[in-house]
Parts: structure tokens; C-alpha cells; sequence
């Protein structure tokens, strides 16, 4: 990984630990001790005190970290209220973890740019520089914008088992949780 998930985020690790090591490709199994922490998590711990300018962008942070934490249900609930790029970002998430890689993609479909595409490309081209790379994964290497539907079809393909780049999808799906919790995080907030 290339950086410590909640390392902008000390609060974080009070109120809910360590976060996971790695990012899950499916639905993962839902954290039990971490949900009753999620459920209670409110603004003013999750954003240190700040005043929430963006309830939308806020929204989108509470998703987020239940996606995190494998509790996809908990993270659709929100996602699918937010009208929002970030809303239809995370929904889109949530489905490709589902999995449901049809329903990713119509969400994606609704994310054609992002800020965080030029960030997550880069990152991603410097994980895939240290891993051999199966064709469902050449995308990762390649100098194209980002494209949210070619990591779909690579978490497909490493399903069902037409790629052995695992560990590499699983690192770059942290990174892209990352820079999207920081992005939403920052903006929820006004920074």
C-alpha cells in the first residue's frame, strides 16, 4: 500500500481503530466490531471538531468508511441518497464489491471525470511498475486517462479467476478509497 489509509486522520484510528490492511475485491466480510463504532461515528469526531460545510461530501465520507469496512448494505444505504459525482463514485464502488459489475458500471457511467482519476492513474502505474501484469491488468501501466470500468473488468477478472493480479487490484482499489475519502473529506469540510 502506499500509504497508511487514515494517515491525515488520527481521529479516525481513535474512534475506530486500526483500519484494514487491504481493501476487499467482494463484499468481504462485515466487521462486527467496528460496526457499532461506525454506527455511533458522528461529525464532529469524524471531522475533528471542523464545521461541516458540504453535508453531501460528509455523506459521502460516512459511506465511505463503511465501505471500508465491509458493510456494503450500510454504505449503499447513503451512497444512494447522495445526488452527487462522489454519491454515484461510491455507489459505483459498492456494486463492483457487491459483486455487481453492470450496476459499477452504470455508476461510473455517471463519473466520467474526477479529480482524483489523474492521482489514482499515477499511483496505480507505480504499483503495477512492481508486479508482473496479466492482460485484464495491462490497462494499470498503460499512459490513457483513468477508467473506472477497467478496474471493474479487472476485480471480474480476478473472480473469476482470468487474472492472477489480486494483490495488485486490491492495492490499487485502497488507493483509490484513499484519495476519494481524502478528496470528500477536504471538501466536506471547505480545505
Amino acid at each position: 500500500m502506499s500509504a497508511h489509509v487514515f494517515q491525515d486522520f488520527p481521529q479516525l484510528v481513535a474512534a475506530l481503530g486500526e483500519p484494514p490492511a487491504r481493501c476487499d475485491l467482494g463484499p468481504g466480510q462485515a466487521q462486527l466490531a467496528e460496526r457499532a463504532a461506525l454506527a455511533s461515528l458522528d461529525d464532529e469526531t469524524l471531522f475533528a471538531g471542523a464545521r461541516v460545510r458540504d453535508r453531501a461530501l460528509a455523506k459521502c465520507c460516512h459511506s465511505g468508511l463503511w465501505l471500508l469496512y465491509d458493510s456494503l448494505d450500510q454504505s449503499h444505504e447513503l451512497s444512494q441518497e447522495i445526488a452527487t459525482t462522489e454519491g454515484s463514485y461510491w455507489h459505483g464502488i459498492m456494486h463492483r464489491r457487491e459483486p455487481d459489475y453492470a450496476n459499477a458500471k452504470y455508476w461510473f457511467r455517471r463519473v466520467p471525470q474526477h479529480p482524483v482519476y489523474d492521482m489514482l492513474k499515477a499511483e496505480s502505474q507505480q504499483l503495477a511498475s512492481r508486479h508482473e501484469l496479466d492482460p485484464p491488468a495491462q490497462f494499470l501501466a498503460a499512459s490513457d486517462p483513468w477508467d473506472p470500468n477497467a478496474l471493474v473488468d479487472l476485480c471480474e477478472a480476478v473472480a473469476r479467476g482470468r487474472s492472477h493480479c489480486r494483490a495488485l487490484a486490491e492495492e490499487v482499489a485502497m488507493c483509490e478509497w484513499r484519495l476519494l475519502f481524502a478528496y470528500c473529506y477536504a471538501g466536506a469540510i471547505g480545505r
